[in-house]
């Protein structure tokens, strides 16, 4: 669509992994000097009049793996790592006959992660959680974040105590009685941009339901 100044036709493939969805575009080829605007990205992410996703997966060429993994949200903005997101992009590759072999190598920000395909399902190893404030980043706290107050957020729901973590991407968690009750569309953009998190965070909140599942 011009008005949203792709200027072409372009080619997505719609994935997702354990409901985390995604917009696939292969930037291999012809578009591999393409980058997606604020704009675009915010179109193709669009549930109502666009594509509709979490996120936006573009698949480039690399020197250093089989493909390089990029990953945009609807602000245009690029983040380092998605688990479910590479095991999509694995898939695609395996699927398309891009990488035949089962053990692919894909660059990320994160560094080069190593998926598997295993029959129709992707296994991925994510390495060590980094628990370390400096390594996650969050400013504010040294050592490990773990059941700490999130100071400055101004909201009627009563934020919990978070746990901080990173697997190659910065999360905060929250422990919860009740997922359902959290108002996720209002609070988590305030954590998402707090100031403590200089590389933003995913927010994230969990219901231990029992001793070997939980609801997040």
């Amino acid at each position: 669509s011009g008005a949203y100044g792709f200027g072409m036709n372009l080619s997505f493939t719609k994935m997702h992994g354990c409901g985390n969805d995604f917009v696939v575009i292969n930037a291999l080829g012809t578009l591999k000097d393409w980058r997606p605007t604020a704009q675009q990205a915010s179109f193709l992410l669009d549930r109502h009049f666009g594509v509709g996703g979490d996120q936006l997966l573009v698949l480039y060429p690399s020197g250093a793996a089989d493909a390089r993994m990029a990953i945009f949200n609807a602000d245009g903005s690029e983040v380092e790592m998605c688990g479910n997101g590479i095991r999509c992009c694995a898939l695609y590759l395996h699927r398309r006959g891009i990488v035949t072999r089962s053990a692919q190598a894909i660059e990320t920000p994160a560094g080069i992660i190593r998926p598997v395909i295993e029959g129709d399902r992707v296994r991925v190893n994510m390495g060590p959680p980094r628990l370390d404030a400096a390594d996650i980043p969050v400013t504010g706290f040294t050592g490990r974040v773990i059941d700490a107050l999130l100071p400055g957020v101004a909201s009627a729901y009563p934020l919990p105590a978070m746990t901080c973590v990173s697997m190659g991407n910065p999360h905060a968690v929250f422990f919860v009685d009740d997922v359902a009750a959290v108002p996720l569309a209002q609070i988590g953009p305030l954590v998402e941009r707090h100031a403590a998190f200089p590389r933003r965070t995913n927010a994230e909140f969990a219901q231990v339901v029992s001793r070997d599942r939980v609801r997040m």
